[in-house]
């Protein structure tokens, strides 16, 4: 794999004692999309608010495109759209408020155009007017998925972003990844729901309390074990 956009080599976090992550390793070529899977408490979160900058690792060493966040923070910080598992609003801002501020901290060019982009990307568009903290949690979802799409990044990371879609939603999310894919973006997200993965990754990392327990790609796992879920009960040791 010559030149990933994406290269985590040996990292771990620890925190008050507690080892949250181990050891992890892994590499994403550009234009392509890595899920990492596993269930609560499998340090999902931790690694990829890792690879965005907002945690710093306790050891080992991550890189994109090159460049280290101790280093070069703020070209690092431009190659990444990060959506969070969740996020709390701020009061009285609408849809595309919301995406206004964002947009303005990221130094979005034509920002309103972009902002109405995005917005019909996640079949929001008719919903610009409403408050955000109003909104539903899969609807809370798209909107923090829309946000990460706003300055085009080179990499996506996203943090269990179908937690609260609906199987229409959940679909549209498959086909918007893909698209994103197509164009040349690289994706990196966490998730529970194997049958996502299987849909729109090329690669799956499988974690367990903080460590890799199995790594490859998603054509692989299935000509070895017949399906995903199969491959990840192998991983856990589990028959």
């Amino acid at each position: 794999m010559d030149n990933p956009l994406v290269n985590v080599e040996g990292v771990s976090k620890v925190i008050r004692k507690q080892t949250l992550v181990e050891g992890i390793s892994f590499r994403i070529p550009k234009g392509s999309v890595l899920a990492l899977c596993g269930g609560n408490g499998a340090g999902k979160s931790t690694v990829l608010r890792m690879l965005a900058g907002i945690l710093q690792p306790t050891r080992g060493e991550i890189t994109v495109g090159g460049l280290r966040w101790d280093k070069s923070r703020k070209r690092f910080s431009q190659q990444i759209g990060y959506m969070p598992d969740d996020y709390q609003f701020n009061q009285g801002l609408t849809a595309e408020e919301a995406l206004s501020f964002w947009a303005a901290l990221r130094k979005v060019p034509k920002r309103k155009v972009r902002v109405n982009e995005v917005l019909a990307l996640v079949g929001l568009e008719d919903k610009r007017k409403r408050l955000v903290n109003t909104f539903s949690k899969g609807m809370r979802q798209r909107i923090l998925f829309a946000q990460a799409l706003l300055a085009k990044p080179p990499l996506l990371i996203m943090d269990e972003p179908t937690n609260g879609l609906d199987p229409f939603w959940m679909n549209e999310f498959v086909k918007l990844l893909q698209n994103i894919r197509e164009e040349g973006h690289t994706v990196v997200f966490s998730t529970h729901q194997l049958e996502i993965a299987d849909k729109v990754a090329d690669q799956l990392v499988f974690l367990s309390d903080g460590r890799n327990v199995g790594a490859g790609s998603t054509g692989d796992f299935r000509t070895e074990y017949g399906s995903l879920y199969s491959a990840f009960n192998h991983s856990l040791g589990l028959k």
